[in-house]
């Protein structure tokens, strides 16, 4: 699935950057009294939270098959980004809009303007160059997709949280940083409070969109579309195989399962078709080495 691309470099990246930028922002916070900081040190605290649990994820997936779970718990990474979407939603967007229209009905001044722009300046900073670490990881397995294909075809979601989490930090602080700015020119303190709304409203529809990413997960994707093409463009060139009835998949995290019902070629005996399924599957597996599970069902009509 993800051949290439190392999400957990990403992660700690990300929270690298994440922490360094939320304590930052949380002293400019206090000591400036701008709502639209605050807001963005609660969402880089929460962005930290997500990592770790993300991290936590991909150790649970790891996990091997036990009885009680005899395909292995490569979804976990599903759960676990599930929940971090969660916590986007409402320590991230929610809170943000809440301080923004508390801001808005009780107005404060921002105290030491300057503070908060370099605060913020330096946060840009940070947070493009952990943007900048996640893309690479990203183009190695999107290919000549567009980023929009890549994020909706994907089925890794610990790289699409990941990449989601910091787009949305990018542009939340760009608007934090604007309304500080306008805030400083204006000497209008809604220019703040709208800001801090602004996040907040990004952030719950980065959640949604990634929320439903993750979704579609753990109720059960296949494969990546490009990739069952390969798969079934793989067992249609095979001597071992006359015509291919179905090919099922489902991804599992880092691994897949994946199941394919064929009419084989040679069926002088029963010993010569097994040899050739056994060839068909050792090949499949190697050429796909993500395969964890194959199930392989010779017939002779679908």
């Amino acid at each position: 699935m993800s051949h290439g691309a190392d999400p957990v470099k990403s992660i700690f990246y990300a929270l690298g950057a994440n922490f360094s930028i939320a304590i930052a922002k949380l002293a400019a916070a206090i000591f400036t009294g701008s709502g639209a900081m605050m807001a963005e040190s609660i969402h880089s605290f929460a962005d930290c939270s997500n990592q770790v649990l993300l991290l936590i994820g991909i150790r649970r997936a790891k996990q091997p098959p036990s009885p009680d779970y005899p395909l292995g718990f490569g979804k976990a990474i599903y759960f676990w980004s599930f929940i971090v979407a969660l916590i986007l939603f409402s320590m991230g967007g929610l809170y943000s809009m809440y301080e923004g229209i508390h801001k808005l009905q009780h107005p404060e001044p921002i105290s030491a303007p300057l503070v908060a722009i370099v605060v913020l300046v330096f946060a840009v900073l940070a947070e493009g160059a952990s943007l900048l670490g996640c893309m690479r990881e990203v183009n190695k397995v999107r290919g000549d997709r567009s980023i929009i294909r890549w994020f909706k075809e994907t089925r890794q979601s610990d790289l699409l949280v990941i990449f989601g989490e910091d787009s949305a930090a990018l542009l939340g602080l760009s608007f934090a940083l604007l309304a500080v700015i306008m805030t400083w020119i204006t000497g209008n303190p809604m220019w703040d409070a709208l800001g801090s709304v602004a996040i907040g409203v990004l952030l719950i529809l980065v959640a949604i969109f990634i929320g439903i990413e993750v979704k579609a997960l753990l109720i059960g994707q296949g494969v990546e579309p490009r990739t069952r093409t390969k798969m079934l463009a793989f067992l249609e060139e095979r001597a071992e195989i006359e015509k291919v009835f179905n090919l099922l998949t489902l991804q599992m995290g880092n691994d897949v399962v994946v199941a394919i019902k064929a009419k084989m070629t040679n069926q002088e005996s029963p010993e010569k078709m097994i040899h050739a399924i056994n060839g068909c599957e050792a090949a499949f597996k190697e050429t796909f080495p993500e395969t964890m599970w194959l199930f392989f069902e010779p017939d002779i009509e679908d």
